[in-house]
């Protein structure tokens, strides 16, 4: 049972971190393409100046995006793995356990979301313009 809590445990942990480097595809890509649509250069510029690594983030772009991938990927598959782990039998931990489970689902699916829209603003949406 120890073995399963930590399964889910570290599925969480690889969910969160997924979150974490799904949001940098979003900083790279879709946070400047959206503040120059909105006519926020200046506010662009500024963020620039006060964090320069928003540069090297988008400059290796290919390697973020690979980056959160692979995390994605590892996610899923741990998400997958631990979607049959039998729950323990006392009712709070079983709550717990239920809770851990929807919660580390919606971190997945909306670190999807945002993967796809960051490797959109980063990869197609050039291409029209």
């Amino acid at each position: 049972m120890a073995a399963e809590i930590n399964h889910l445990q570290a599925s969480r942990r690889l969910n969160l971190l997924s979150l974490f480097t799904s949001g940098s595809t979003l900083i790279c890509c879709a946070l400047p393409a959206t503040l120059v649509a909105i006519g926020s250069v200046a506010t662009l510029t500024s963020l620039i100046s006060h964090f320069p690594q928003l540069i090297w983030i988008s400059e290796h772009k290919p390697l973020v995006f690979g980056v959160a991938g692979v995390m994605l990927l590892l996610a899923g598959i741990m998400q997958w793995r631990a979607r049959l782990l039998p729950c323990p039998t006392d009712p709070q931990l079983a709550a717990l356990c239920t809770k851990t489970r929807r919660q580390s689902v919606w971190i997945y699916w909306f670190s999807v979301i945002i993967f796809l829209v960051g490797a959109f603003f980063a990869f197609v949406a050039p291409l029209f313009i």
